[in-house]
């Protein structure tokens, strides 16, 4: 595997080495050793969650805050997602600085998001499948996020308004200034 430095300190696009030959590939997803030496973070996953959606569905900006913070390393089974991650950490120079990644099941690339980050993503293809290791166990009182189209962040999810799928929920959230602090 091979990890690349993004933009925002701790956040790392992770190509995995992919064997492919007549019967298929092969590719280890995940290796501790490998994630820190490649890294630098220590990181013990603790839950691993998965969702499908169609085409035009947008989840998140999602964090966890406080004790219950959570690191992800988010990659995608089946299909293609535009996926985002938002620098929440007051202290941080790249504050409100977000990044940008196309996973898909054909790049097999992932995304580590370290804590103090909100997450989303939009589905671009027909469906996909989403696949997601976090390091810590969901809490529902520490929910936090923003809202995905918050003109400070400027976002650029790739399809129309008007074609978005979002819930309720996250049609709701505050914009960064008004967003619950992560720590």
């Amino acid at each position: 595997m091979t990890a690349i430095p993004t933009k925002l300190e701790g956040c790392f696009i992770i190509e995995p080495n992919v064997f492919y030959d007549d019967r298929g590939y092969f590719m280890e997803s995940y290796n501790e050793a490998r994630f820190e030496e490649q890294t630098g973070q220590k990181v013990h996953f603790v839950q691993d969650n998965q969702s499908h959606s169609t085409k035009g569905v947008l989840r998140g900006l999602h964090y966890q805050t406080g004790e219950h913070a959570q690191a992800k390393l988010v990659r995608v089974l089946e299909g293609e997602v535009l996926d985002v991650a938002v620098d929440v950490r007051p202290e941080s120079a790249t504050y409100g600085e977000h990044v940008t990644v196309l996973l898909t099941a054909e790049n097999k690339k992932q995304l580590f998001v370290p804590r103090g980050f909100a997450h989303g993503f939009i589905v671009l293809s027909e469906t996909a499948s989403f696949f997601y290791k976090c390091d810590n166990f969901y809490n529902k009182e520490s929910e936090g996020g923003i809202l995905f189209n918050d003109p400070e962040l400027n976002i650029d999810w790739q399809l129309p308004t008007e074609n978005l799928i979002i819930s309720y929920k996250d049609q709701v959230l505050p914009n960064l200034k008004n967003a619950r602090p992560i720590w």
